[in-house]
């Protein structure tokens, strides 16, 4: 299966209203200059976007909003359940990340997204669920509509998903895995085709929580 991946743009370290000392990870995705007086000098802020709000269902048909899981570190996957290539390798390596994060687990909230909605209903997710041996409380597997959930993928947590007729199981997307802060902001994509980035994204985890929220 031919793997595709989006190009990242503009990943800096910035202010953002705070120092940049204070800062654990760069800030992903395409920003913005806001110009501005400040005591009578111009001054340019770097702004970068949030996530925006979105509404799915979870795999016990519950509808599950952006808002319901403001306050917490997410990281995010994009997959379908009928994928034979990829995805059991990023389920597997999810599960690892899961279960490597347990004593902070009440600070994140893992999600994954199906890229398949029209198949991956709230049964089929739990049939998944079940089948790979997960019972994390903070884990929740997403489906909804299926351009939106591509567009949200592409555009805002930074990873490639899409319908590809040439593509093994009829779908290409990343094999990342997004990490995204408290506020809403992409901190970090991770390429699990190395698992060595979990490791890594392990460790990000945890300096984004002790630097910018004081959690150890």
């Amino acid at each position: 299966m031919k793997y595709f991946f989006v190009i990242l743009t503009g990943i800096v370290l910035l202010s953002c209203g705070a120092d940049k000392e204070t800062k654990a990870l760069p800030y992903i995705g395409n920003y913005d200059l806001e110009y501005k007086l400040v005591d009578g000098k111009e001054v340019v802020d770097t702004v970068y976007p949030t996530i925006s709000y979105f509404s799915f269902y979870n795999e016990d048909s519950i509808r599950v909003t952006s808002k319901d899981l403001k306050g917490k570190v997410w990281i995010a996957d994009f997959f379908f359940t009928t994928c034979s290539t990829i995805c059991p390798r990023m389920t597997a390596q999810m599960k690892r990340l899961n279960s490597m994060t347990e004593d902070i687990s009440e600070h994140l909230q893992f999600i994954s997204f199906s890229i398949n909605p029209n198949y991956d209903g709230p049964s089929q997710l739990k049939k998944y669920k079940l089948h790979h041996g997960i019972n994390a409380k903070n884990w929740i597997f997403l489906t909804g509509e299926e351009e939106e959930t591509h567009r949200i993928g592409i555009e805002e947590f930074r990873i490639f998903a899409a319908q590809d007729d040439l593509a093994e199981d009829g779908y290409a997307h990343s094999e990342a895995f997004t990490l995204v802060d408290k506020e809403g902001f992409v901190r970090g994509v991770y390429n699990i085709q190395d698992p060595k980035q979990v490791d890594q994204m392990n460790k990000d985890i945890r300096k984004l929580l002790k630097i910018e929220y004081g959690i150890k």
